[in-house]
This record gives structure tokens, C-alpha cells and sequence, in this order.
């Protein structure tokens, strides 16, 4: 995600925060908290979700670095670990090699992917924060996969482009992962769809919001949710419209859309 995101995230928990505080009330966590990666509305089964079929097969170092990015300040930027379930078992199931991510943080979904792909698979990795990257480095290293990664930091338009400068990259790669500035996936869409093969596929996370998308504009919400909502909304739109892809939309975290490019 971008600075601003963070920023506007941040503000919204501190100022929750806060209020409990000046109202003495004690702090306990809500389903908005909890369960912020999850559409799902019953904290009880999205526990059922993770005890049952993810916290049992979540291998050691993904689940060092989820607990260590949960004490990070913007922490609720991370993927869920049901998605990282999933995009790990959706990359051996394309037997994907080669792959993109715009928007690392600390790594739990990179990691994810990373453990899905070949001993000789690649990820290029953009962020605009290295040190986010760098926490989340030591778990990436005792999995054994740092070699798969290469990070990237900067923006990710510049660097997008910057890759379609080589001719070897147009159509090269078999699968992207976005997870960054809402406002600029439209943005990422035009560039990724001519650097990924045809029958590859692209994944745009949180296109579901929140559930926000949905919500009359006047209901109470964070304000980095109501900011980039129109954005979410645009985006579907368009992806839906786009001749050039076959897209299903996936109601497992915040909302993940795949989109397999067919021209």
C-alpha cells in the first residue's frame, strides 16, 4: 500500500483507540479488528476457517512472520492467512515460474507465493518501502526461498514500465499479485495486462472492500475506506467490461478478483 494508505489506516485505528480510552472503557477486540480480512461476519467461523484447514498446515516461518507483522503499527495491511493459503495452492495449480507483486509490506503474501512456485522460480517484488520488505526478510530466508525473490523499491508505475522497456518481459510472466494503491490499479492493469502471458493470471486483492462497496455512502467507516472506495468501484467495473480477460471475483479476504488474460 501506499504511505497515504498507511497513514489514513493508522489514523482511523488510533482514533478508535482513543475514544475507548477517554471513555474508560475496556479494550476489547472487535470483529472490525479482527476479522478486517474477512467478509465473512461471524468471528466463530472465520476461526473455524483458520483452526481447521490453515493454522494446521501453515508452515513454521509464515506463521513467524504473520505474528510478527501483527505487532507492526499497520498491521492490518497484511494478508489473511486463508488468502495466503490460497495463492500458494493457486500457483502450483497453474504451475506458475515466473510471477509479479506490486505491494510486499512485510512479505506474507510474497512468502506465500514464493513457497508455491519451483525451486527455480522467480518473483519480482515492488514496494516502496524497503525497510517493510527487511522485517519480514528473516522469515522469507529460513523458508529457504529469499533466492526466488527479487525486490524492487519504488513506485510500482515507474518500475512497471521501466520492465516493459525489455521486449523479453511482454508476456512473459505467468501470474501478478497486486496488493497496493487502490487508486492506481487501474493503472497497473494496463501495464501487467501486456506483461502477462495470455492464459496468465492477474490477482487484485481487496476488490470487495470491506464490504463498503455496498454501503450508502453515508454510513460511518474509516476514512481510507471511504477515500478509495470509488476506486473499488471503478476497478470492477471496468475489469468486468475488459474483453481482454475472463475475471471471477472471490469473496475470501478482503475480496480477491482473478483475471486470466485471453487476448
Amino acid at each position: 500500500m501506499s504511505a497515504g494508505v498507511e497513514a489514513t489506516a493508522a489514523a482511523a485505528v488510533g482514533t478508535e483507540s482513543n475514544r475507548q480510552q477517554a471513555n474508560g472503557q475496556k479494550k476489547t477486540l472487535r470483529h472490525s479488528e479482527k476479522g478486517h480480512k474477512s467478509l465473512l461476519q461471524s468471528d466463530a467461523l472465520f476461526d473455524y476457517i483458520l483452526e481447521t484447514s490453515v493454522y494446521p498446515r501453515e508452515p513454521a516461518p509464515l506463521r513467524e512472520l504473520r505474528e510478527m507483522t501483527a505487532s507492526h503499527p499497520w498491521s492490518l495491511m497484511t494478508t489473511s492467512p486463508d488468502e495466503g493459503q490460497f495463492l500458494t495452492l493457486l500457483t502450483k495449480l497453474i504451475n506458475a515460474k515466473n510471477t509479479l507483486e506490486v505491494g510486499v509490506y512485510t512479505g506474507y503474501s510474497l512468502l506465500s507465493t514464493a513457497l508455491g512456485l519451483p525451486e527455480d522460480g522467480k518473483i519480482i517484488a515492488i514496494d516502496i518501502h524497503r525497510k517493510n520488505y527487511e522485517l519480514g526478510l528473516p522469515f522469507i530466508k529460513k523458508a529457504g526461498v529469499h533466492h526466488k525473490i527479487d525486490f524492487r523499491e519504488g513506485q510500482g508505475l515507474p518500475l512497471l514500465e521501466e520492465l516493459m522497456q525489455d521486449e523479453k518481459n511482454l508476456g512473459f510472466f505467468d501470474f501478478a499479485f497486486v496488493d497496493a494503491d487502490k487508486d492506481n490499479y487501474l493503472n497497473y492493469h494496463e501495464r501487467l495486462i501486456k506483461l502477462v502471458k495470455v492464459g496468465g493470471l492477474i490477482g487484485y486483492d481487496n476488490t470487495l472492500w470491506n464490504g463498503a462497496l455496498v454501503m450508502p455512502d453515508d454510513t460511518p467507516a474509516p476514512n481510507y475506506i471511504k477515500y478509495y472506495k470509488p476506486f473499488v468501484l471503478e476497478l470492477n467495473k471496468a475489469l468486468a467490461a475488459d474483453p481482454r480477460i475472463e475475471i471471477s471475483m472471490i469473496p475470501i479476504g478482503d475480496g480477491v478478483t482473478l483475471c486470466r488474460r485471453v487476448q
